[in-house]
C-alpha cells in the first residue's frame, strides 16, 4: 500500500466569467453576513423559522395560516 496521500484530481482552469461569478458570490456572502450582524435582535418575535417565509404564524399555542 502507498502511504502518501493521493493528490486531488486536476481541474480545468476556470474561465474569466466563472472566476468573476465566484468573486461576485463571495462578495454577496460577505455583504449578507455584514447585514445579518447589523440587524437588531427581535424581541417577543416568533420562535423557530420565519413565519412569513413558511406560511404559519403561532401565538399562544394557536397556529394560523395566511
Amino acid at each position: 500500500m502507498n502511504d502518501t496521500p493521493s493528490s486531488p484530481p486536476q481541474r480545468k482552469p476556470l474561465t474569466p466569467a466563472a472566476q468573476r461569478a465566484l468573486a461576485e458570490a463571495e462578495a454577496r456572502r460577505q455583504a449578507a453576513a455584514a447585514n445579518a450582524e447589523a440587524a437588531p435582535k427581535e424581541l417577543q418575535g416568533p420562535k423557530g423559522p420565519e413565519p412569513t417565509r413558511y406560511g404559519d404564524w403561532e401565538r399562544k399555542g394557536i397556529a394560523s395560516d395566511f
